[in-house]
């Protein structure tokens, strides 16, 4: 919550300081796109299964960054909707990670994995929040990811390098985090666990449903630019 209103933040100083000169933004746009990458490849050496899910949350900002610095319309548009799509996305990682914790008591992956077997439920709730995360389509997220990667080809070719190797590392982290918490085998000290209560499901339920009708009425975010 607080990088997104971090984000906010920016939107509205970015307004106040245009135009911007080159030497300004120059340096603070290498920052944003590197900060990307750099980001992402943490998240794939990660063990801590909340410090991935808080790392991949720093990598999507820095595509938000990126595009208001630009200062268009469009990118402006693909800002709002990716901290509006991804902050769903990454409240409901948290809350997965948690039911991970409550039921473990430790975020380290290796010991919290094959969970599917125990959980098959939840498995669903964490293949749908991870595909969300890789902006997968038709999801909001996707919208707002292409959006701003159009925006920033737009004003520069050469951020396509630096976006598309983002994009790339983010899949990788996501499926690495999907596969070492709910395949492998199940270690000893989990055969006996709590099963997954209603409140779990009906938390899980409420991130997905704005999403889904997110992307069924994306104009609510979007305004003109919606297709």
């Amino acid at each position: 919550i607080l990088l997104k209103m971090g984000g906010y933040g920016i939107i509205r100083i970015t307004t106040l300081l245009s135009p911007m000169t080159q030497q300004l933004y120059y340096p603070f746009m290498i920052l944003a796109l590197w900060g990307i990458v750099m980001t992402s490849s943490i998240c794939l050496r990660q063990t801590d299964l909340k410090s991935l899910i808080a790392y991949s949350s720093v990598s999507h900002m820095g595509l938000v960054i990126a595009a208001c610095l630009i200062q268009t319309p469009w990118s402006t548009t693909g800002a709002i909707i990716l901290m509006i799509a991804h902050g769903l996305t990454s409240s409901m990682l948290f809350c997965l990670a948690n039911t991970n914790y409550e039921r473990t008591n430790s975020r380290t992956m290796i010991l919290a994995r094959g969970t599917q077997l125990l959980l098959p439920l939840m498995t669903t709730w964490w293949l749908m929040a991870n595909l969300m995360n890789m902006a997968l389509p038709p999801t909001t997220n996707l919208m707002g990811e292409l959006t701003i990667i159009s925006s920033l080809f737009n004003w520069s070719n050469l951020t396509i390098i630096m976006t598309g190797l983002g994009t790339l590392i983010t899949a990788a982290y996501s499926l690495h985090m999907f596969l070492m918490t709910q395949r492998n085998k199940l270690p000893n000290h989990m055969m006996i666990t709590s099963p997954t209560h209603t409140r779990e499901h009906l938390l899980m339920a409420l991130h997905s449903i704005p999403m889904i009708l997110l992307i069924m009425k994306p104009a609510l975010i979007s305004g003109a630019f919606s297709c």
